[in-house]
């Protein structure tokens, strides 16, 4: 069987779409992208030009495949010139991505989504990001350029991830936590922002909820000291 194209959907030039691609309405594929057997794009997906979408993928409404990534270097003028983004996205077989979610194509090379990986609705992946086999994110989290998560990682929703990092295989990282540092440890389980390793969170926590109930009991000792001093 061939393809299916829905009302108003637009496929460029040079595009290859392989068996039983479904494409529904108001979607956008660029020139020479390449699109696997079986893969679904709902209504409003955008794929940009040179992508390359792999077999049984779904693509969400609204998600955004190829976009420029955030590039700009000042110049003398203390204005932004932009940088070409001349790179591409790539996603392998058997992902899912939730609806506007958008990936950016790559400044140089490719920004990799492999093999299984699951994408939640509104999540941000930037330019040269590579996210390994079967990891799973969950929503509004946002992963800045160039970094490096293995496979089998579990994030939760609204984790932030700065560029430039690697994450390691089967890494789990609690919603909201803020990551700023590469976690070498496979298996290593994250929270809070800046993030450390979950049990030292949980005791770091315990602490905290009781600085209410310490900061009254320093300034009682501190009263008392200062009476015990004026007495001598």
């Amino acid at each position: 069987m061939g393809f299916t194209l829905g009302a108003f959907a637009y496929v460029g030039e040079n595009a290859q779409l392989g068996k039983n691609v479904k494409i529904y309405p108001g979607s956008y594929v660029g020139n020479n992208v390449v699109i696997g057997d079986n893969t679904v794009l709902y209504p409003g997906v955008k794929v940009y030009a040179e992508c390359k979408i792999g077999a049984n993928v779904t693509l969400h409404s609204g998600v955004i495949v190829g976009g420029d990534g955030f590039g700009f270097a000042p110049n003398s003028e203390n204005n932004y010139n932009k940088v070409p983004q001349i790179g591409n996205v790539i996603i392998e077989d058997h992902v899912e991505v939730g609806a506007n979610t958008t990936i950016d194509r790559a400044t140089l090379g490719s920004t990799i989504i492999r093999k299984g990986v699951k994408l939640d609705n509104l999540i941000q992946i930037a330019h040269n990001v590579e996210i390994g086999e079967n990891t799973v994110i969950a929503a509004q989290t946002g992963v800045a350029g160039s970094t490096k998560i293995g496979k089998n990682c579990m994030i939760g929703g609204q984790v932030g991830i700065i560029g430039h990092l690697v994450i390691a295989d089967g890494v789990k990282i609690a919603a909201q936590s803020g990551i700023g540092n590469s976690i070498a440890k496979e298996g290593e389980i994250m929270q809070g922002s800046p993030a450390f390793p979950v049990g030292d969170y949980r005791r770091a926590y315990v602490g905290f909820r009781k600085l209410p109930d310490l900061m009254q009991r320093i300034a009682l000792l501190e009263k008392e000291l200062k009476e015990l001093k004026a007495k001598s």
